[in-house]
Order: C-alpha cells, then sequence, then structure tokens
C-alpha cells in the first residue's frame, strides 16, 4: 500500500487531474450524451432506440465488477488509463456511419452507432473501477468537499464550452459528417486523457475487513440502514435524472421542432446550470453539508420538470417564448438533478469508511447503472407504447414526466430519514442560503483558507469578528492554534460573538485557559462566562489565585455570571486581600454581578484602605448601585458629577427634592394623605430633604441614617438598611463624595418605590 501524498505531491498529483477532467469533459461531450441522440435522431431512430442509447450510458456500470477483477493483477491507475484510451478507440466505428448512410444501409447506421457507443461505455465501465478511489485519494484533507466539487466545475465549465462549439458547429440541419469531424476531435482528447491518467500517483488500497464479494457487499449494504435508505434514494434520484435530462432533448425535438442545432445550445444553458451548481456547492457544502444541498438540489430539479407538465405545445408559435422557456428547463434540470448526482457521491464518500471505498464504490455504481439504464430504456419503450396506442407526443412526454416528478416527491419523501453526517438541518441550511451575514462569513472564511500573509490573516479574523456566524467557528478553532498570538487574539475575539458554543469549542477554551496564561487565557475564561459553560465551573475556582492576574480577575468575573454563589466567601477574601488595582476591580465588578446583598459590607471595606485610586471608587459605588438594583438611575448620575465634582451637593438635593415632589403629587391632597398615611406620614417623607441637606451641607449623616433605618420592612432588605444607615454616619466612608451621592439616590429611589407602593394599594 503506498504512503499517503506529502503536500507538494498532493498538489503535483491535482494539477495532473485538473488537466486530465479538462480533456476528459471535452472527449465527453463530442462522444457521448446529447451529440449522441443527435446523432441517432438524424438517422431517424424510434423512442425505444434512443432509450437504448440512453441506457448504455448506465450499463457501464455493469462492467465495474470486471475491473475489480482486473485490480489483483494491474494498478488501478493502469487500468483506468488503458480503459479510457480504449474507450475512445472504441467510438472510431461511428466514422463509418456516414459511409453507410450514403450506400442506404440505415439499419447498418444505427448497428454500427450501438455498436461504438456499446462499446465506449463497456470499456469505460471496466475503467471507472479507478474512479472513486482515485478522487478519494486527491481529495483528502480537510478541503476534501471543496475539491471534489471544484472537478465539478471543471466538467461543467469545459462542458459548456464544447456545448457552445457544438452548436454552433452544427448549426441548422448539419451533414453527418460534421458529426464524424467533431468525433474526431472526441477521440484524440480521450485518448490524451489517458495518457495523462498514467501520471497520476497509485490511490492506496486498504485491506477489506470483511469479504469483498458482490454478494457479499450488497448484504453489507442492505442490513446497514443508513446505506440502505441512501441506496433507495440514489436509485431514484439517478432514474429521474437521467430519463428527465436525456428525454428533455427528444422531447425539444420531436414537440416543439427545434434544429439540432438549437438543441445544442440549449445544452448550452445545461452545461451553465451544471456549472453554477458546482459553483454553489463548492461555496457551500464545507460550511452547511452535504445532505441540505442533495434536498434542495432535488427540489430544484423538481421545478424544472413542472412546465413540461403543464405547458401546451401551442407555445411553439412564440419562437422567443419557446426559446427562453426550454433554456430554462435545461437549464434548471441540469442546476438540480446533476447538482444532485455530484452531492450524493460526496454525501457517499462521507458515508462509507475509506477501507471499504472499493466494494461501496462498485455497488453504488451498479445501482446507479440500473436506475440510469433501466429507465432509460424502459421509458423509450413506453413512449413508443403510448403513440402505438394513438396518444400524441405531447401528451406522452406530460404522462412521462408527471411520473417522473411522482417519483421525486417520494425520494424527498426519503430524504428527510438520511443520516446527517454533520449537516445542518434543511431550514438551518435555507437560513444560511439566505443570510447576507452567513455568507459574507463564509467569503471570508474561503479567504482565510487561502491566505498565507499574517496581516491579512488577522484582518479577516477581525472582520469576522465584526460579521458573527456560527459557520465560522471550526475555522476559528483552527486560527486558534496558530503560532502567532495575534492571530489566536483574534480568533478567540471572533469566537466571543458567536451565540452558540459547541462541545468541541467549550473543550477548547478550557484548554486554552489551562495552557496559554498571559497570552489568551483571560480571553477564553472571558468567552466561557459569557456563553454560560457551567461545566468549567471547577477549573475557574482553581485559576482565581492564578499569577496571571487577567486570568483571574476574568476567572471572578465569569464565575459570578455562572452564580456560584458558594464560592463567592472566598472571591471576597482573595479581593479584600489582594493589592493588585486590577484584580481589585475586577473582583468588584464580579460582586456587581453577583448582587449579592452581603457583598455591601466588603465593598465599602475596599474604600476603607489609604487612598483608593479613583476608578476603583467608581467600580465600588457601581457595583454597589447594582447590587441596590438603581444603577440605571445611579450611572447618569456618576457621569454627571465625575464631569464637574462641585455638583455633587446640589446634585444630591435635585434627587431629594424630585422624589419628594413625585410623593406630593401623587399624595399631596388631605384627603389622599389620610388614606397613604399606612406606613410614612407626609413628615416622613418631607423628612428626606432635611436629612439630605445636612449630609451634603454639614457633614451631619445621622437625620438620614434615622430615615433610613425607619423605612417600611416590606420597602428596602434589612442587610442593606442597616450598611447603609452605618456608612452615612461614618465619617471616613462619607469622605467618598461618589458614595454620598449613592446613598442619597438609593433613599430617593426608596420614596418613589414607596410612594408607588401606595399608589397602587388605594
Amino acid at each position: 500500500m503506498s504512503a499517503p501524498l506529502s503536500p507538494y505531491h498532493l498538489g503535483k498529483a491535482r494539477e495532473l487531474y485538473n488537466l486530465f477532467n479538462v480533456f476528459n469533459a471535452l472527449s465527453w461531450s463530442f462522444l457521448t450524451g446529447n451529440i449522441i441522440t443527435l446523432f441517432a435522431m438524424r438517422l431517424d431512430a424510434s423512442s425505444t432506440y434512443l432509450g437504448g442509447i440512453g441506457a448504455l450510458l448506465y450499463v457501464a456500470f455493469f462492467f465495474l465488477p470486471l475491473g475489480k477483477v482486473l485490480t489483483k493483477r494491474f494498478s488501478i491507475i493502469k487500468i483506468f488509463s488503458f480503459a479510457w484510451i480504449g474507450r475512445s478507440i472504441s467510438m472510431i466505428f461511428l466514422l463509418f456511419v456516414p459511409i453507410a448512410v450514403a450506400a442506404e444501409h440505415h439499419a447498418m447506421a444505427l448497428q454500427l452507432t450501438l455498436l461504438g457507443v456499446a462499446c465506449f461505455h463497456g470499456i469505460r465501465g471496466v475503467g471507472m473501477i479507478g474512479n472513486n478511489p482515485v478522487l478519494s485519494n486527491l481529495a483528502m484533507g480537510p478541503d476534501r468537499s471543496s475539491y471534489m466539487t471544484q472537478i465539478q466545475i471543471i466538467n461543467s465549465a469545459v462542458g459548456m464550452f464544447a456545448g457552445f462549439i457544438i452548436a454552433l458547429f452544427l448549426g441548422r440541419e448539419p451533414p453527418l459528417y460534421l458529426y464524424s469531424i467533431i468525433m474526431v476531435v472526441g477521440i484524440g482528447c480521450g485518448i490524451f486523457s489517458g495518457v495523462l491518467m498514467q501520471k497520476i500517483p497509485e490511490p492506496p488500497v486498504k485491506p477489506q475487513a470483511k469479504t469483498s464479494t458482490l454478494f457479499g457487499v450488497i448484504k453489507q449494504a442492505v442490513s446497514t440502514p443508513s446505506l440502505r435508505q441512501f441506496i433507495l434514494i440514489l436509485f431514484l434520484v439517478a432514474l429521474v435524472s437521467g430519463v428527465s435530462r436525456s428525454f428533455i432533448i427528444v422531447y425539444s425535438r420531436d414537440v416543439f421542432a427545434q434544429s439540432d442545432g438549437m438543441v445544442s445550445l440549449y445544452t448550452v444553458f445545461g452545461g451553465l446550470g451544471n456549472l453554477l451548481i458546482g459553483l454553489v456547492i463548492k461555496f457551500l457544502v464545507g460550511r452547511i453539508g452535504a445532505k441540505p444541498i442533495f434536498i434542495i438540489c432535488v427540489i430544484i430539479g423538481l421545478a424544472g420538470m413542472l412546465p413540461i407538465v403543464f405547458i401546451s405545445q401551442n407555445l411553439s408559435d412564440n419562437f422567443n417564448t419557446l426559446v427562453l422557456l426550454l433554456s430554462f428547463i435545461f437549464f434548471i434540470l441540469n442546476f438540480g438533478f446533476l447538482g444532485s448526482e455530484g452531492i450524493a457521491q460526496t454525501y457517499f464518500l462521507g458515508l462509507v469508511p475509506m477501507e471499504l471505498m472499493l466494494d461501496m464504490g462498485i455497488l453504488y455504481f451498479l445501482v446507479f447503472g440500473i436506475a440510469g439504464a433501466g429507465g432509460s430504456f424502459a421509458t423509450g419503450l413506453f413512449l413508443d407504447f403510448l403513440g402505438d396506442w394513438g396518444v400524441s407526443i405531447s401528451d406522452s412526454f406530460k404522462i412521462l414526466y408527471l411520473i417522473l416528478v411522482l417519483m421525486t416527491f417520494l425520494a424527498l419523501f426519503l430524504q428527510k430519514k438520511l443520516v446527517p453526517l454533520g449537516s445542518l438541518p434543511l431550514w438551518g441550511a435555507l437560513e444560511v442560503m439566505f443570510s447576507f451575514r452567513d455568507l459574507r462569513a463564509i467569503t471570508l472564511l474561503d479567504r482565510l483558507e487561502k491566505t498565507k500573509d499574517s496581516e491579512e490573516e488577522a484582518a479577516l479574523l477581525e472582520a469576522l469578528h465584526d460579521t458573527p456566524s456560527q459557520l465560522a467557528l471550526k475555522g476559528l478553532l483552527d486560527r486558534a492554534k496558530s503560532p502567532r498570538l495575534a492571530i489566536r487574539m483574534e480568533s478567540f475575539r471572533a469566537m466571543e460573538t458567536l451565540d452558540v458554543l459547541t462541545e468541541e469549542a467549550e473543550k477548547a477554551l478550557m484548554n486554552d485557559i489551562i495552557h496559554n496564561p498571559f497570552t489568551t487565557a483571560y480571553i477564553s475564561a472571558r468567552i466561557l462566562g459569557n456563553h454560560r459553560v457551567f461545566a468549567a465551573v471547577p477549573l475557574l475556582r482553581e485559576l482565581v489565585n492564578s499569577q496571571d492576574y487577567m486570568l483571574a480577575g476574568e476567572a471572578i468575573i465569569t464565575l459570578a455570571k455562572l452564580q456560584d454563589e458558594a464560592f463567592r466567601p472566598q472571591i471576597e477574601e482573595i479581593i479584600l486581600q489582594t493589592t493588585n488595582p486590577r484584580l481589585k476591580i475586577m473582583g468588584v465588578e464580579a460582586f456587581g454581578i453577583y448582587r449579592s446583598i452581603h457583598s455591601l459590607s466588603v465593598l465599602l471595606d475596599i474604600l476603607r484602605v489609604a487612598d483608593p485610586p479613583p476608578y476603583l471608587r467608581d467600580e465600588v459605588v457601581l457595583a454597589m448601585a447594582s447590587i441596590l438594583d438603581i444603577q440605571n438611575e445611579f450611572y447618569p448620575l456618576l457621569i454627571r458629577f465625575l464631569e464637574d465634582p462641585t455638583l455633587a451637593p446640589t446634585l444630591a438635593l435635585d434627587e431629594a427634592e424630585a422624589a419628594y415632589e413625585y410623593y406630593r403629587a401623587t399624595h399631596g391632597g388631605w384627603f389622599r394623605r389620610r388614606r397613604a398615611g399606612l406606613a410614612f406620614s407626609n413628615k416622613q417623607a418631607k423628612a428626606l430633604q432635611p436629612g439630605v441637606s445636612a449630609l451634603v451641607r454639614e457633614s451631619q449623616g445621622a437625620p438620614l441614617s434615622r430615615w433610613i433605618l425607619e423605612l417600611p420592612e416590606d420597602l428596602a432588605e434589612p442587610i442593606s438598611q442597616v450598611v447603609l444607615a452605618e456608612a452615612v454616619v461614618n465619617d471616613e466612608l462619607m469622605a467618598f463624595e461618589r458614595l454620598r451621592l449613592l446613598i442619597v439616590q438609593w433613599a430617593s429611589q426608596m420614596l418613589r418605590v414607596w410612594t408607588t407602593t401606595l399608589k397602587g394599594n388605594r
């Protein structure tokens, strides 16, 4: 077994494989598919014959077991290469068809066509044994889905170009020798693609864990629910896809009498649909997964068949409308069903283990072959049968496509039960597809994966911070392992804006706070708190004593956000003992988050230390405001005070006066005072202003302290009453004008609350 390819050799092998696909797509477009159908129709072939020709495309898959037998004696690449050369050479039979027609041997012409096409697909089937192993080997790595889709894009783009050339070359009524010229070019391209294949590295073939007989493979697939479900869906989709796309050419010729050149032009629009769905899949598959794209593609294909069921043959009277409609149908059918075929293979490669890829790949193509061949041949017979019964060709196609529509609905019903394989649910995928934020995030992630510039990498991560999307999480986790500190920090910052973290992300963050102190650990701790990751509590408790004070502070704040009330007393001890001003500030912030009334005394003790820094004083009173539930009212007052500290007495008196005015406006009349005097007399309410005045003008806190202690029991927390009443008579604490303002604001708010309560009790 050969070793995995190094990044350099993988890149070189992909370049060769891409070139192989260019010439292979040219050969395919010039030798088979639409051009063969048009060629056979020029020979006046019946619908049954056309169905048989279409079936041969899928008969190739029945030769895969022969290819597998050959792998016991020859390498996969050698089988692949010689089969591709041989299949191209076999099409020489078709070069003699114009001679047979000229000699009026029409039966021989049809036989030569059938022989050449049969040999082409039979030999192709032998070589296809190498398709999945080669593609899987070259698509290894994190960009697996993206690279597989890139191959589809190459094939689609080249096929569209070839279809345009064919349309120009054939025109309206081309002679048969023009077909021969096109086929000569196709034979040459096919031989060259086979030669290129010989230069591609041999894929590793792992030993089979179970029996590799065809019966054993089928038995294993049928006994595995996920595979059994997928095989049934694949059968339905392959049948509908093959029949709908093959017979749309016959539909255009027989129902609307379109020329070979026009039909070839429609196939260009079909190629455009194939190209665009490839681009869409490449853009989305790595982010939303294969399953939702598979379902969406089938729905789009279904939409492409509905016009055929309902439009009238009279549409041919309007040439422009007819051209637009047929172009649209070709585009949508290829967009939907070729997209579904491509993404089905991506889904299959994710569903099947690598060691079973060879055998399960044979089963995959056999199912594809049975569906396509049986469907095409049965469709030809069905159309001839309807014609023999006198059904018009237009109605025959309506009946045919109605049956295909019903089969598609069945496939969609079954697709809902497919194993997700890490995909988003359908509605989630649709939300992504119609979300500007998510689409922009995907674009940024694609650029991030391609960039080699660390400065551009940091800029893209910053952009992801401004464009939060869950789809970015995996890419951010990858960048969080970067050797560059700036990249890691930007990755975590972008992760912080996400709504939800996965279990993998939570483990990565906890791992970061253990192994990366003094760098990004504090950011990870903050993210864990913001996202309420309770599993991190034991670890965070250990880190509150970390030498990295930023990490210790964030651990404390995170524990507060997680409401770890049992650990709050230890945090209070740490904050009282530490001399680090930043850690003290972060601890004070945590007390404001805890909002425990028991922390009020601790916060006042912090103010008692010698000359606390101004910002620490601000944080203390703000934390107290949060605990007292007056932060929204107190914060604007504090800002006004900081702008001009000389206004402190005026601001305090204004608060008391405003509260009393509110009381008077609500309970000011004699009749109302008598009814309201249940807990507070008018005299008591009026006493607030003198108490505040004594505090701010005379530094006498006793009147306000008595006023606080006389508050009704059901109005304020007893602990807060005692703590604030004691603080207001403490000269050391009352030296802080911030604290004065806080207590006055709280007292004024209590009067407002009491006033409102009495009003409600009337």
